[in-house]
């Protein structure tokens, strides 16, 4: 991995971990139900960009490797797979387009 890119992951990472922690403890005081809610959204906007930051790594790195020693159909084939547990990327399903 990269070091700018592990750096800026273990960073947004642990802001996550405290985070996690905060909400937690708003759900013991029994905050308002909508007060999480903005928390829990506000967490999954950060793990989504963590997310990104391991793609960019992966496709910086990994991909190009792949692509470099002739790997390429093998390397879509995992990229694909894995992007389909990435809604941020894929949006809700990876159903094709329909054209009207």
């Amino acid at each position: 991995m990269k070091q700018d890119h592990k750096q800026a992951l273990l960073g947004r990472l642990k802001t996550v971990r405290g985070h996690v922690e905060a909400v937690i403890a708003m759900v013991d005081d029994e905050r308002y139900c909508p007060e999480i809610m903005k928390q829990i959204s506000a967490l999954q906007g950060s793990l989504e960009k963590a997310n990104r930051l391991l793609l960019q790594n992966h496709l910086e790195t990994c991909v190009v490797t792949a692509v470099e020693e002739g790997r390429a159909a093998g390397i879509v084939d995992e990229l694909m797979e894995t992007l389909r547990y990435t809604p941020v990327v894929t949006g809700p399903t990876m159903e094709e387009p329909t054209h009207d």
